[in-house]
């Protein structure tokens, strides 16, 4: 949590790309991608340190014209922090908080479109991107053998 006890989201560090319906963020520290959907990428810009999760749960039901209660922006804050989108410690556990199940089975009732999802994947560096398979390697194409190799017969040879 910010220092004010509100959600506040880390901004240094990352690339930034919004597509239609979701944003793309690249963790340039952790070489992780995030895929946020459109309603986990709108909690994740309302954590401004200084905005409330009734707050911001009162922006999100405004927005997408649903009824979404905290609990929905509780869960979207927790996989934010899971995956260190946000500044500081997680929030405490809340006492007689719904299970996650239970969210998302009342949220779907509500609308399954606004549900917020989080997908990370780890992206290699460009080191290890640019790894080629050695001489005796098997391979499939050439383009995976080191230079100076191709693929033949499913095995690294020089050229």
């Amino acid at each position: 949590m910010g220092t004010s006890g509100y959600p506040k989201a880390r901004r240094d560090g990352f690339v930034l790309r919004e597509l239609p319906g979701e944003l793309l963020v690249y963790d340039t520290e952790t070489h992780e991608a995030h895929c946020l959907n459109e309603t986990a990428a709108f909690v994740w810009q309302q954590c401004d340190g200084a905005t409330g999760i009734p707050e911001i749960a009162e922006r999100v039901r405004a927005t997408f014209d649903t009824e979404m209660d905290d609990d929905v922006v509780w869960l979207a804050l927790e996989d934010l922090w899971k995956r260190q989108l946000l500044d500081g410690e997680a929030a405490p556990a809340r006492e007689g908080s719904m299970s996650r199940s239970k969210v998302l089975k009342r949220a779907a009732v509500v609308a399954a479109v606004s549900v917020p999802v989080v997908t990370s994947i780890v992206a290699p560096t460009a080191a290890h991107a640019a790894t080629c398979l050695p001489q005796g390697s098997q391979c499939t194409a050439t383009a995976q053998c080191c230079a100076s190799l191709v693929c033949s017969s499913g095995i690294c040879v020089p050229d």
